[in-house]
């Protein structure tokens, strides 16, 4: 099974190549389907998802000692980190709303929400997360009497010459591609409000719409048409269109 011996009484030091990064996810993600695991020789994270998983990655875990089960951080200890960090914030008015954010249900998603519109205290908000998370990770592995070395670089090999992309490759790509930007526009209209939503549409829109005017004006003026780097067409300045405009465009 899965090694889940805390060490405590350990006194020596057992050297793991970390991936802080893949680390750093495990100790976040808290679901209760979600389990992760360190493998001490290698130092690679394994993530295990119940009812998703392959069952010969549960076989595979259960027969080597090398791995050790990841114990992520809990909501409560996250709720505290927010806690610590109001204090630090020096805008009184940004302290009340995030005062107000973390009371109650759904205080992760509100205290994030109300940091989105204030940059710089988003960023210190991301450090301090991130360095509490380091310390936390640095606790774990000093009490399963691990500790943490550089991973090996990666081995430089010669660049192979591109192979030709055949039309069914590059479909597939495109495809991939598109269900990506899906996904991500997705995130990102989660993650925003109605308000600064409809700003992104609208852009989104103009741009679209420039696009189009600067492919008909390549294609009836030449590729030294007039079209230039401000974005003007045969000399008129282009704006963000109007509903209507952007109707017709699309």
């Amino acid at each position: 099974m899965a090694n889940e011996d805390k060490g405590s009484n350990r006194t020596d030091l057992r050297e793991v190549p970390v991936d802080w990064e893949a680390l750093e996810d495990a100790f976040e993600n808290n679901a209760p389907e979600v389990h992760s695991y360190l493998h001490l020789g290698t130092g690679e994270v394994l993530r295990v998802v119940d009812g998703i998983a392959d069952p010969d990655m549960h076989a595979r875990i259960a027969a080597d000692e090398s791995y050790m089960r990841i114990d992520p951080v809990s909501s409560r200890e996250q709720y505290r980190w927010m806690e610590r960090f109001i204090p630090m914030v020096d805008e009184a008015e940004l302290r009340d709303r995030l005062t107000a954010a973390i009371d109650g249900k759904g205080a992760f998603r509100r205290f994030k929400d109300v940091l989105m519109s204030f940059g710089p205290q988003r960023e210190r908000w991301f450090a301090f997360r991130s360095e509490r998370l380091r310390v936390f990770m640095e606790a774990w592995l000093t009490a399963h009497a691990l500790r943490a070395v550089p991973r090996p670089a990666a081995p430089s090999s010669p660049p192979k010459e591109a192979a030709p992309i055949s039309q069914e490759q590059l479909t597939g790509r495109r495809v991939r591609n598109a269900e990506s930007l899906r996904k991500q526009l997705k995130e990102v209209a989660e993650t925003l409000g109605s308000r600064d939503l409809d700003k992104v549409l609208t852009f989104a829109e103009f741009v679209r719409a420039r696009r189009v005017a600067r492919s008909y004006a390549q294609r009836h003026d030449g590729p030294d048409g007039a079209v230039d780097d401000a974005g003007e067409l045969d000399g008129e300045e282009t704006g963000p269109p109007s509903s209507k405009e952007a109707s017709s465009v699309r």
